[in-house]
C-alpha cells in the first residue's frame, strides 16, 4: 500500500527561520531602522537617506515588512514598536550594537559539523592571540551586552555594603560603566588577560569611563590581588573546561572578602534537562566549534563546583533580559 506524501514542515520551518534573522542584520548594518525612527516613509526615501538604490532595498523593506519588524502603510515603511524601541541608534534600549558578534557567533555555528568531524572546535576562538583588528571586532561586539548586565546588577542587587567590585574576565569592562551610571562611588577593577586590557583601556576611554582600574591576570592560575565585596563572571565559566571552571571558582571565591557576593551569568547555563532554555542548548553547539573546553554546563555542575569553591547561598534568578543569574555567597 503507497503510503501518504508527508511534508517535512518542522524541516521547512528550521531553513526558513534564518532568512529572517539575515534580513534583520542586514537592516541593522544599513541603518535602515534608525533612518525611519518614528517616521512612515516611502521606500525612495528610505533608499535616498540611506544613499542606496531603492529597487534594492525595497526587497529588504518588504522582507522586514514579512519579519513582523516593519508596518506598511499606503505604501510607506515604518517601525513596528519592537524595531521602534529596540533598533533605532542613540535610543536606550538599543540593542544592535552586538551583531558584529552576532555574525562571528553565526559563523562559528556554520562549522558544527566539522568540528563533530575533525575533533576540534573548527571557528576556535583564541582570546590570547587572536589578531588585533577580531579581536577588537569581538570587544566591541561584547559592550551592549555587558553594559546592560552592569545596569541590571546596580538596580537588582542591594549596595549598601559594596564599596569594590571586581569584573573577572570582563573583556571590555562595560559591566562596570553600567555600574557606575547608578553607583559611580563604588571602585570599579576589570581583571583580565594583558591582551585583552590592551583593547579594553582605549574602548573604555572611548566610551568615557575612565575611572575602571585594570589588573593583569588570569583566574585560572591565580586569585585577583585584591579582595572585593562584588565579583562579576558575565560569559567566563562556558568558555572553560570542566576542570578549569572549577579552579576559576576558586579562585573567584579567594577573590572576595567576606560575605562577598559573587555573580555569573552568560548564555551557557542550562536547566538539568540539558534541553532548556532553548538558547543554552544551542549555545552549547556554538561553544563547541569556538573552545577547546567551553560549553553550556547545567545548574547541577554550577552548584556543584560553588559549593567546592565554599560558596553558600546559591541562588538562580532571571536578569531582565531573560538570561540566568547565579548569585553565591562568600561563607
Amino acid at each position: 500500500m503507497t503510503q501518504p506524501t508527508r511534508v517535512p514542515m518542522r524541516i521547512r520551518e528550521l531553513q526558513a527561520g534564518v532568512a529572517p534573522a539575515y534580513a534583520l542584520h542586514a537592516g541593522i548594518e544599513l541603518g535602515l531602522f534608525s533612518a525611519l525612527a518614528d517616521e512612515a516613509l516611502p521606500a525612495h526615501e528610505v533608499a535616498r537617506r540611506l544613499g542606496v538604490a531603492p529597487d534594492r532595498l525595497e526587497r529588504l523593506l518588504y522582507a522586514l515588512v514579512a519579519a513582523g519588524l516593519l508596518d506598511l502603510r499606503a505604501g510607506s515603511f515604518m517601525n513596528g514598536d519592537e524595531a521602534r524601541q529596540f533598533l533605532v541608534r542613540d535610543r536606550p534600549g538599543y540593542v544592535g550594537g552586538d551583531q558584529g558578534l552576532v555574525a562571528q557567533l553565526w559563523h562559528a555555528d556554520l562549522q558544527t559539523a566539522a568540528s563533530i568531524r575533525e575533533g576540534r572546535p573548527a571557528a576556535l576562538h583564541d582570546f590570547a592571540s587572536a589578531d588585533a583588528a577580531g579581536a577588537v571586532e569581538f570587544f566591541r561586539g561584547l559592550m551592549p551586552g555587558a553594559r546592560a548586565f552592569g545596569r541590571a546588577i546596580a538596580q537588582m542587587l542591594e549596595w549598601s555594603e559594596v564599596r569594590s567590585v571586581i569584573d573577572i574576565g570582563g573583556g571590555p569592562g562595560s559591566a562596570l560603566t553600567g555600574i557606575a551610571e547608578r553607583h559611580p562611588r563604588v571602585r570599579r577593577t576589570l581583571l583580565e588577560l594583558p591582551a585583552g586590557l590592551e583593547l579594553a583601556r582605549p574602548l573604555l576611554a572611548e566610551s568615557g569611563d575612565v575611572g575602571v582600574e585594570f589588573e593583569a591576570g588570569d583566574i585560572v592560575a591565580a586569585p585577583s590581588a585584591s579582595r572585593h565585596d562584588l565579583a562579576l563572571m558575565k560569559a567566563v565559566i562556558q568558555v572553560l573546561s570542566p576542570a578549569d571552571a572549577e579552579r576559576a571558582l576558586c579562585h573567584a571565591h579567594a577573590s572576595l572578602a567576606p560575605r562577598g557576593l559573587l555573580c555569573i551569568t552568560g548564555a551557557g547555563i542550562l536547566n538539568d534537562d540539558r534541553v532548556s532554555p532553548v538558547e543554552a542548548a544551542y549555545y552549547n553547539l556554538t561553544f563547541m566549534n569556538l573552545y577547546e573546553g567551553g560549553a553550556s554546563y547545567t545548574r547541577s555542575q554550577y552548584s556543584s563546583w560553588l559549593a567546592k569553591a565554599g560558596f553558600v547561598d546559591v541562588a538562580y534568578r532571571a536578569l531582565p533580559s531573560g538570561s540566568t543569574l547565579i548569585t553565591a555567597r562568600h561563607a
